[in-house]
């Protein structure tokens, strides 16, 4: 935990708003994120980062919500988006265009069209098709498309391998040794404009070493470029910096990062542009669960939530781990559960054999950091509405996403009318 979601006299608050106060208001489940810990940590970010040409550019893929891109937007950030909706959502929010780069290795031709007709600081391109989809778009637009090739470093990063994107049998980008050639062919077409490079290894990573390797890739790549006569003017590092989720997991200095890319890269005067998502919003975020039963095996007990894998599915797709706490200490000493969600799925289950204060049904617990890839990996399996988001701000806090009604889920369908 960090300061801004403590607890206070045996309540858990959220910045200055105690969780019991939400929980009367409002249904669980449900996410409440602290805007001050979005704004400390993207400060401290930046703070590493002084002395360079840089941009973040936030992965709008960690949280998409309007609410958190418009305090990214505030604080000058830019973007770093995957598809048009996440295109138009940063626009939405108020982050300029021109600070947003298009990453992504299955990219759309009318995604494509509508971004050049708009505008966007790169389009980070992940194979020579792509390319050439990209300059036959832009020549029919008579647009110009600023692009930067994303390489591969066949760099083993040390994280999952469901998040790991630098290995040579991952699908992410071009092999770096073609990266020369490509370049040189990506240089003869009338409506490519070369303006970068761009590696992404992974993701919660905590080894600074796979970085080293990365940067002393790139930094020998761009001296060949430089040979062919392509200067560029930005170097895209990605994100994938790691958080603490447990007291075991390891951190990397963020001040040790920031030494690290000055040095390798900090000489090669071009603008750096960094991608953090996890980092950013990670801590920021809890989801408030409810204890529907204590249910007693041969040999377990089971918590049952009212939140599932629907709500938050991290668990059952990494195998992650989330720390549970209660949002009111009862003090009654403590039980080893399974806790588990409602869900018809065994992989539904948030943590095993895990220490917990002893639970009575009703009472509310909060599952921690999970403000990075939990509403936005959410969906209405068991045909379970999303649940609400909520943004807290000091002493306030307002809803950011309302849970849909069983009507608003069934409008979206239809059946046919056949005989």
């Amino acid at each position: 935990m960090n300061k801004q979601i403590s607890y206070k006299q045996d309540q858990l608050f959220v910045e200055d708003v105690a969780v019991s106060e939400i929980t009367n208001s409002l249904r669980t489940p449900f996410y409440v994120y602290s805007r001050t810990v979005i704004e400390e940590n993207f400060g401290r970010f930046k703070r590493s980062l002084e002395g360079l040409d840089s941009i973040i550019c936030y992965s709008v893929k960690a949280n998409s919500n309007l609410s958190v891109l418009e305090t990214i937007a505030k604080l000058g950030g830019g973007a770093d988006v995957v598809s048009l909706g996440e295109y138009k959502r940063a626009l939405i929010a108020g982050i300029d265009p021109r600070k947003i780069v298009f990453s992504g290795v299955g990219k759309q031709d009318f995604e494509i069209a509508e971004i050049l007709k708009s505008s966007l600081l790169q389009f980070n391109i992940e194979s020579v098709s792509e390319l050439e989809m990209i300059n036959k778009i832009a020549s029919s637009l008579n647009k110009e498309a600023p692009i930067a090739f994303r390489v591969n470093p066949d760099i083993d990063a040390g994280t999952h391998e469901n998040i790991s994107t630098g290995k040579a049998d991952n699908k992410f980008g071009i092999p770096i040794a073609d990266a020369v050639e490509i370049y040189r062919y990506a240089s003869k077409l009338e409506k490519i404009k070369i303006v970068g490079i761009d590696v992404h290894i992974g993701s919660q990573i905590s080894d600074l070493n796979a970085f080293r390797q990365t940067f002393e890739h790139l930094e020998k790549l761009i001296y060949e470029l430089k040979n062919i006569n392509i200067e560029l003017e930005n170097i895209d590092i990605g994100g994938g910096l790691g958080i603490k989720y447990t007291d075991d997991d390891l951190e990397p200095d963020l001040q040790e990062y920031g030494a690290l890319v000055k040095r390798i890269l900090g000489n090669l005067t071009c603008r750096i542009i960094f991608e953090p998502g996890r980092y950013i919003v990670g801590n920021s975020g809890i989801l408030v669960t409810r204890v529907l039963h204590n249910k007693k095996s041969q040999n377990k007990s089971f918590l049952v939530t009212d939140a599932g894998m629907n709500d938050f599915s991290r668990t059952a797709l990494y195998g992650a781990m989330h720390r549970l706490i209660p949002l009111s200490k009862k003090k009654r000493g403590e039980e080893v559960y399974d806790v588990v969600g409602p869900v018809c799925e065994t992989t539904d289950t948030f943590l095993k054999n895990y220490l917990l204060e002893i639970a009575e049904e009703g009472d509310f617990f909060a599952l921690l950091d999970v403000g990075a890839y939990g509403a936005v990996l959410s969906s209405e399996y068991n045909t379970r509405p999303l649940v609400p988001e909520i943004m807290v701000y000091k002493k306030r806090f307002e809803i950011v996403r309302t849970r849909p009604s069983y009507d608003q889920i069934f409008d979206k369908e239809s059946i046919p009318k056949w005989e």
